[in-house]
Formats: structure tokens, C-alpha cells, sequence
């Protein structure tokens, strides 16, 4: 067991570090949600800061949703039922309200409510994404708009066509790789690979009364097919981002997929992003990217799990060619602490964080010292994702003062090709899911058990 004063206290340490790059050489059976120690929350965090950049936002799309407080929003997150009056009488409505979450000045950060009977909110005409309470503050906020609308065109477009995968009405290509996995490195390699299957399912989806159905409820022209493909494109690669990730993650890390057995994979800080839409089809893919692979097992942990993620009765041992998911809803050393020490669960072959954001708050770095401990010292693969290049600059600067061994970063060959607008500052610069990794492995300080005993009691 990894000493407990260890994993509760860190010394820093000089921050010079020279990582290398390395180059990265289905049925489904859920089991059951796990509950556990609730623990600070990141989706709480994120929703309130919306107050920093405009002070209201929060209690307007609670207003919107027709929801009245953050715990029932936090409710609907995890799969629950809300108790007031969530939900809308037609598809009209629900893209009506869902707009007007949006519905704020982006230069006086001005609400529908604060304004005078003279004034209403309009929005940009090019990219129909920001809001503005008159000319005035659009005119002075075009030196910062126009660097970003022509992107922002494409968030308001994928805002709408999100819909469709929540419905279940694009159903994404899948099947066996017709390609060598060594083969597939990236987007472009894998859009070449499923190019026809791909062309068949995107016309099926731009020719189906569902997106005849989207349009007419958001009361907005129909964009061209070529815009809406293209769309479509973006959304398919934030969903097989996560699992594709995971993939290059193993084939970069070694890790040998072919053990009797099968693989562990623990997604750790996992949230309602990684749990409350996932479908165990949504990582078939991972499997198909490792043929002849024996049982893959992919955990999520995270105190944001979605209470409805999984459903089976038992942690059944893997079968060869299956992807297994299941969810533990609390903090990883907790996890690690009743489920891996106890040997009721087998040790990760990798463990990844999609997007910890450790780096911005101080009470999220607290949470996840003791786990980011604990994958030190217990010589544990990692990998991490973040959305920026300066996410990746602060979170190494992190990890170096923890004494991690980073073995690579960069960017992400499988990150989301969707770009993600910041809520409460639409006219910052828009970001990509996992679009950098860093992976470590144990301490940089080359130490033996006995003289990492000694360090660990001189910190006590």
C-alpha cells in the first residue's frame, strides 16, 4: 500500500524536466454503478463560475430549464427525475428555452432582465452565437468577435445537430477495422478507412425525417447538406474521441492488450461528459481498434458518475473480443482503497483523466492530490487530456512539481474536431476536447523502496 502521509503531502521539486515524445507503436456488458464518498465536484465548480463573467447567468438557465435550483440540475445530470416542472410541451419550445440560455449582451454581459423596455438582444447575423443590447456594444466588440465568428458558425450549427445523438437518430459507423491498427493514426487515416461506410450513414442521416424534423422545431433555415455534413463529421469524432483516446493511449503506453484475462482501463474524474449519453456501443470502436484483443474492461470513476450509467448485476470476468463498462461514483484513492487494495478488482493496466483540471482551482488540486500520489508511487501509466496549449504548459508545470516521470506529450491525434464555445466568455477563443496528453509513469526521483520509505517519514 502506497505510505498515506505520502499521498497527502508533496514537496516541491526543481522544475526541470526533458520529456520524450514517444511514437505509438464487441459485445458489451456494463456492470453495476458503485456508490461511494461524495467529493468535490467539477460540474458545481463549472456551473457557477458562470457568475465570474456574468453575474446572473446561473439563475437564467435555471430559469430556462424550468428548474429551481442546482441540485435539481444536478439531479437531471445523473439520470434522476426533478421534482418541479422540468421539461417542455414540444420540440419548439425546447430549442426556444435552450436558446435563450445564450441571451446576454457579450460585451456588457448585460441579462434579458436588466435591460430597458427600449432595448432587446439581438444576435450576430454570421454566426447567429453571441448576443448583443445594441450597436454600440457590437460595434465595440468586433475587434474580439471577428476572431472567432467564422468558428462560432460552426458551435451554433452543432449546438442544433447534438440533438440528433441524443435521440438516437445518428447511429454512428461501426464494425471491424479494414485497415492494420498500425495503419490508423489519426483522423484523417481513420475518415479513409470508413469512408464509405461514413458517406452511407451521413446521406441516411441528411435524407431522414428527424433532421427534417430539427430544422422546422428551431424555426431557422436549413443550412446547406455540405454544412451539415460537415457537422455531423465533428459530432462523430467527440464521441469516438474518448474511446479512441484511450486507445492511443495503450498502443503508445505498451500496454499489452493481448494478456490472458483481458485489460483494465479506470477513467478517472469521470463526469456526466464521460457517463450520462455514453452508449457501451460508443466504445466498440475501442475494441475494433485491437483485433484479437482478450476482454477490455473500462471503469469509470468520478464523483459527477451519472447514477443510470450502468446497469448489469455482476463484475463478470472478461470475455476475449468484449468491452466491458462500468462506473464507480466516487474519489479514486477512495476507489482504489476499497476495491483494488481489497483484490475485489484487478489492478489498471492505464489509467486516464479526461480533462482533471487540477490546474485551475485550488480545491480540485486538493482532490486530486492523493490520487495523482497514488499513480506515482504505484508506478502506474497515465495519461491526461486538456483542451489548450496553455492547460497543457500549467498541468506539466503541475506534474513536474510533484516529481512524476512525464515519458510524452502533445497534441492528440484522435482529440474532438468539435469546437466548444466558453459559456459565460463566447468570444474567447473556442477549444477542443483532449486535444493535448501528457503521460507519466512513477517518480523522476530515481529512488529504491528503502529510500523512498526514508523520504516519505522525513515528510511526515
Amino acid at each position: 500500500m502506497a505510505p498515506r502521509s505520502r499521498r497527502r503531502r508533496h514537496k516541491k521539486s526543481p522544475s526541470s524536466v526533458a520529456p520524450v515524445v514517444e511514437t505509438p507503436p464487441t459485445a458489451v456488458a456494463p456492470v453495476p454503478l458503485i456508490l461511494s464518498k461524495p467529493g468535490p465536484s467539477i460540474d458545481s465548480l463549472g456551473f457557477f463560475s458562470l457568475e465570474n463573467n456574468v453575474p446572473g447567468l446561473s439563475q437564467l438557465i435555471l430559469q430556462k430549464l424550468n428548474m429551481k435550483s442546482y441540485e435539481e440540475y444536478k439531479l437531471v445530470l445523473d439520470g434522476g427525475t426533478p421534482v418541479s416542472g422540468f421539461g417542455y410541451r414540444c420540440l419548439e419550445e425546447m430549442f426556444q428555452k435552450m436558446e435563450d440560455t445564450f441571451r446576454f449582451c457579450a460585451y456588457c454581459k448585460a441579462l434579458p432582465s436588466g435591460l430597458s423596455d427600449s432595448k432587446v438582444l439581438r444576435h450576430c447575423k454570421r454566426c447567429r452565437n453571441v448576443y448583443y443590447c445594441g450597436p454600440e456594444c457590437q460595434r465595440s466588440d468586433w475587434p474580439a468577435h471577428r476572431k472567432v465568428c467564422q468558428e462560432l458558425c460552426l458551435v451554433a450549427v452543432d449546438r442544433l445537430m447534438e440533438w440528433l445523438l441524443v435521440t438516437g437518430d445518428f447511429v454512428l459507423p461501426s464494425g471491424p477495422w479494414s485497415w492494420l491498427t498500425e495503419v490508423v493514426q489519426g483522423w484523417d487515416t481513420w475518415f479513409s478507412m470508413r469512408c464509405l461506410q461514413l458517406d452511407d450513414t451521413l446521406d441516411a442521416v441528411l435524407n431522414s425525417q428527424a433532421m427534417t424534423t430539427l430544422w422546422a422545431s428551431v424555426r431557422r433555415p436549413r443550412p446547406d447538406p455540405d454544412v451539415l455534413k460537415g457537422s455531423l463529421k465533428r459530432l462523430l469524432t467527440d464521441v469516438l474521441s474518448r474511446p479512441l483516446t484511450l486507445g492511443f493511449g495503450l498502443r503508445a503506453l505498451g500496454i499489452n492488450v493481448g494478456k490472458v484475462g483481458g485489460s483494465t482501463v479506470h477513467v478517472v474524474g469521470a463526469s456526466h461528459a464521460e457517463t450520462f449519453l455514453t452508449r457501451p456501443g460508443d466504445y466498440d470502436e475501442l475494441g475494433y481498434m485491437f483485433p484479437g484483443h482478450l476482454g477490455l474492461h473500462v471503469i469509470m470513476v468520478g464523483v459527477d458518475v451519472a447514477a443510470g450509467f450502468s446497469q448489469s448485476t455482476s463484475a463478470s470476468l472478461l470475455e476475449p473480443g468484449t468491452v466491458q463498462l462500468s462506473g464507480h461514483r466516487g474519489l479514486y484513492h477512495d476507489f482504489w482503497e476499497e476495491q483494488i487494495e481489497t483484490g475485489q478488482m484487478a489492478h489498471p493496466d492505464l489509467v486516464v483523466a479526461f480533462h482533471p483540471g487540477f490546474h485551475a482551482s485550488p480545491d480540485l488540486m486538493e482532490a486530486w492530490l492523493p490520487t495523482l500520489l497514488l499513480l506515482r508511487d504505484y508506478e502506474i501509466p497515465t495519461m491526461i487530456t486538456v483542451y489548450s496549449h496553455q492547460e497543457l504548459a500549467a498541468s506539466l508545470q503541475i506534474l513536474v512539481d510533484l516529481d512524476t516521470h512525464i515519458t510524452a506529450y502533445g497534441a492528440n491525434p484522435f482529440a474532438s474536431l468539435k469546437p466548444e464555445q466558453v459559456y459565460s466568455n463566447p468570444n474567447k477563443q473556442p477549444v477542443y476536447c483532449s486535444a493535448y496528453y501528457i503521460m507519466f509513469l512513477g517518480s523522476s526521483c530515481q529512488l529504491d523502496k528503502r529510500q523512498l520509505e526514508e523520504k516519505v517519514n522525513d515528510r511526515v
